[in-house]
């Protein structure tokens, strides 16, 4: 009888990219096509893409505009690639989209406590924070928000009140960061298997049910 294979994966993503959502909701389905066959440790691993968001946020169409030149019809057209994306893996994004873009550097400190807490808990807190940023458009600083998505993930919500009015993990979350960033990781979602293999952006569920197929023959070979 043939065991299944355990895969290390790390999700290097930021809160407020929407292909991370998509990414995520696809390769939790490609782990549900292969019972038997790939058990997956999870690790949720930090990455800003606006790390100098001023506090208040930008208004989104004007931060796209600025930060790619993007026009609003551009965006329109891409906000609804990413709706149907979405709705492909079972994410649903706010029809109204989101309005504005903020700082997510609370949110990956308290992500990375959540990590030496529960790995299952810090996956739940993960998929609450990318639900109340781009399913309900909500305030990624806001401490109600981030402690709304605590509670939801079953964690210690005075503890995460503690973490947030300090600056603790904050150094530990910037050398992650910077970790990610020194191995050429420039664009998120990461997906990076077994510390070798990685598979870049948020790919259709068969793209990573392939690999992860492919990831997990290799590693009983040998």
């Amino acid at each position: 009888m043939t065991h299944a294979v355990n895969l290390k994966i790390d999700f290097v993503s930021d809160i407020s990219c929407p292909w991370c959502a998509i990414g995520l909701s696809a390769l939790e389905q490609a782990l549900a096509k292969l019972p038997g066959e790939v058990t997956a440790e999870l690790h949720f691993q930090p990455f800003e893409l606006n790390p100098k968001m001023p506090p208040g946020g930008q208004d989104i169409g004007e931060h796209l505009a600025q930060k790619y030149g993007s026009t609003a019809e551009q965006q329109a057209q891409i906000r609804d690639t990413i709706r149907q994306r979405g709705a492909d893996v079972g994410f649903a994004f706010n029809a109204g989209g989101r309005g504005r873009i903020y700082n997510t550097f609370d949110a990956h400190r308290l992500l990375h406590w959540a990590a030496q807490e529960d790995l299952v808990k810090q996956a739940a807190l993960k998929k609450a924070l990318l639900v109340a940023c781009h399913g309900q458009s909500q305030s990624m600083e806001s401490p109600e928000v981030l402690l709304g998505a605590v509670q939801d993930a079953g964690l210690d919500v005075e503890r995460a009140g503690a973490i947030l009015s300090s600056d603790e993990f904050a150094d530990e979350v910037r050398e992650r960061e910077a970790f990610y960033t020194g191995q050429g990781i420039h664009s998120v979602p990461a997906v990076i298997i077994n510390d070798r293999h990685l598979i870049s952006g948020g790919q259709p569920v068969a793209v990573f049910e392939q690999a992860l197929r492919q990831i997990a023959a290799q590693q009983s070979a040998a």
